[in-house]
């Protein structure tokens, strides 16, 4: 799913490209897309773009008249910039909003549609699609420090909460905490001050770093390759690679349909978190160790 760094970037190339044009109409195509109907969608055509934002991990498009079209892209949906009257493409084309120098696609490369368009008019309606998160590159530590101790939860968890924080998800909370030198499995409330502070300023920096890196790859075009697996990432999606600051095998968790991955050196003194599957199924057998899982893999060579 975009994270803040990917939506920072749509939300900036959307506004070089389209503000104070004219949305001539939205073609929809993906019967599950469209999630309200009053104000229906055909009262956004004729209407100017007059500012594209951000609110928590949606793209938010304000048209005139005080309209706004709020989109989610979940896991697989993205956004692409095409020639004007583009058709949509098969099965991943979701939707098209025309305008006068090009057309914005929706695509949605998944088998579970899950992407979604509603239509909201004024202010106030758009803030009920906030979940209501904390801007970390907006708070202070004291404030960080407030909301992050508010539920009991792993820091992975607490990261990832939208409720609790904005715009963070899988792939750059693996990335803080690894920063941080922190355990994905460390429970909030047993932080000290010290080690808050640290999440903290790994939040920002990880953050601010990542919006850079992608602004400056990009320049003045449109995000194209928007993914969850960065060259140039620490840990995630690096399973079984080594880890830039120390060399050992980056490890995982896996659950659902994503995973957390840490280095067991720079964030768990070198002891292996069960992996739930695996941990049931081995039991006794479970490596406690980065150096356990080491020597059993010598052993059975």
């Amino acid at each position: 799913m975009p994270e803040l760094p990917d939506v920072t970037i749509y939300v900036e190339a959307l506004e070089r490209h389209l503000r104070g044009e004219t949305l001539r109409q939205v073609r929809i195509a993906g019967p599950s897309l469209l999630r309200s109907v009053e104000p229906p969608v055909a009262a956004a055509a004729g209407r100017r773009l007059l500012a594209a934002r951000r609110l928590g991990k949606r793209v938010v498009l304000g048209l005139e008249g005080d309209l706004f079209l709020v989109l989610h892209l979940m896991i697989g949906g993205r956004l692409r910039w095409r020639p004007p009257g583009a058709k949509l493409a098969g099965r991943t084309g979701l939707a098209a909003f025309d305008f006068d120098r090009g057309t914005l696609l929706l695509t949605e490369a998944s088998t579970k549609k899950r992407a979604a368009l509603h239509l909201v008019e004024g202010e106030e309606a758009l803030a009920a699609h906030d979940p209501g998160g904390l801007e970390v590159l907006e708070a202070d530590l004291g404030t960080f420090a407030a909301r992050l101790r508010s539920r009991s939860h792993t820091l992975k968890r607490a990261l990832t909460d939208s409720q609790l924080f904005s715009g963070i998800g899988n792939a750059y909370s693996d990335e803080i905490l690894h920063r941080a030198r922190l355990s994905p499995v460390t429970l909030s409330g047993r932080l000290d001050d010290a080690e808050t502070a640290r999440l903290f300023e790994a939040c920002r920096e990880t953050l601010r770093d990542w919006t850079s890196r992608l602004r400056a790859e990009l320049g003045d075009g449109f995000p194209e390759k928007v993914t969850a697996f960065r060259e140039g990432m620490a840990v995630h999606g690096r399973y079984r690679k080594p880890c830039p600051d120390c060399g050992a095998p980056v490890q995982r968790i896996r659950y659902a349909e994503s995973e957390t991955n840490y280095c067991a050196p720079c964030q768990t003194g070198g002891r292996l978190l069960a992996d739930r599957a695996l941990s049931r199924l081995l039991k006794q057998d479970w490596p406690r160790s980065l150096e356990e899982l080491e020597a059993r893999k010598r052993e059975r060579a």
